[in-house]
């Protein structure tokens, strides 16, 4: 695969943004009919074997330190997939996109602490008004939280350690493999625990396949692989930054699709958490 530019690589990543705006949608529909991790596993299971189909004679040099890495990105996407499923069962596809959208602010924050220095003055205002949107958007009558909102942040958390450390293993390892055998990894991980924990199903529906076939060609085999491809020629907090596109996707198309309209406080919530995390990424260039 060609060597891309900075600007090619982010302009890869916004198209990406797109495709995860489109994954609440799929994964609203698919919900009501399959369980979480067997949803999970046809999604990567899926995307695994048609991007090993497509590019099977790369695949095929492998080495110790792939499938190691590719192992634990594998186990972060599988933790992320599912905590977005549990969170999209219990809150609107909307709330769900701006709610995984804090990563953008977790990642300059987190390698700001693993660097041992104050975050910039901007990283700090961002996640201030970000942690006013939160609470905006998750807390509920009688000040309790709304639970798919938690799990929604679980999936925000796991995908700012899943960003970081995906930075550091493409600089190792061949970043089409890393991204296409992570797959492989999550669709083995949740395989184990549907036999372990779930009732297996195929879906049962055109729609529910649509949701599965949808989750596993758009959001995964091209999403996630060409995140892995593009993020090599660039920088962890331009990955954050550009994916704060997603939740704007995820409202529009959730609006479109599902005609989902949310309370006025998560409106003032979403408008929050997007203008925090444009004013803690402002310093960077594009």
């Amino acid at each position: 695969m060609k060597r891309m530019t900075q600007k090619q690589a982010n302009l890869v990543l916004a198209t990406v943004s797109i495709a995860w705006g489109l994954s609440y949608i799929f994964m609203k529909l698919g919900i009501d009919a399959m369980p979480p991790a067997t949803i999970v596993a046809l999604r990567c299971g899926i995307a695994f074997l048609v991007t090993m189909l497509i590019f099977v004679k790369k695949m095929m040099k492998i080495n110790t330190k792939l499938l190691k890495y590719a192992s634990i990105s594998g186990a972060l996407l599988a933790g992320i997939f599912a905590m977005l499923l549990y969170g999209v069962m219990n809150t609107t596809a909307t709330s769900a996109g701006f709610l995984t959208s804090t990563t953008v602010v977790m990642v300059p924050a987190i390698q700001a602490f693993l660097h041992r220095k104050l975050p910039a003055q901007n990283i700090i205002v961002g996640v201030v008004i970000v942690s006013i949107g939160l609470v905006l958007m998750t807390v509920r009558d009688q000040l309790t939280f709304d639970v798919g909102a938690i799990y929604c942040l679980i999936a925000a958390l796991l995908y700012t350690i899943h960003i970081i450390i995906s930075n550091h293993f493409v600089r190792e390892v061949d970043a089409l493999q890393l991204g296409i055998y992570q797959l492989g990894f999550a669709a083995l991980y949740a395989t184990v625990f549907t036999f372990m924990f779930e009732t297996p199903v195929l879906p049962d529906s055109p729609i529910h396949w649509l949701a599965i076939l949808g989750l596993a060609l758009i959001c995964s085999a091209y999403g996630f692989v060409m995140q892995s491809v593009a993020q090599k020629y660039t920088k962890a907090e331009s990955v954050g930054f550009l994916f704060s596109l997603e939740p704007i996707f995820s409202a529009i198309f959730a609006f479109i699709f599902l005609k989902e309209i949310i309370g006025l406080n998560s409106y003032i919530g979403a408008v929050l958490i997007i203008t925090g995390v444009f004013i803690a990424n402002r310093s960077k260039s594009f």
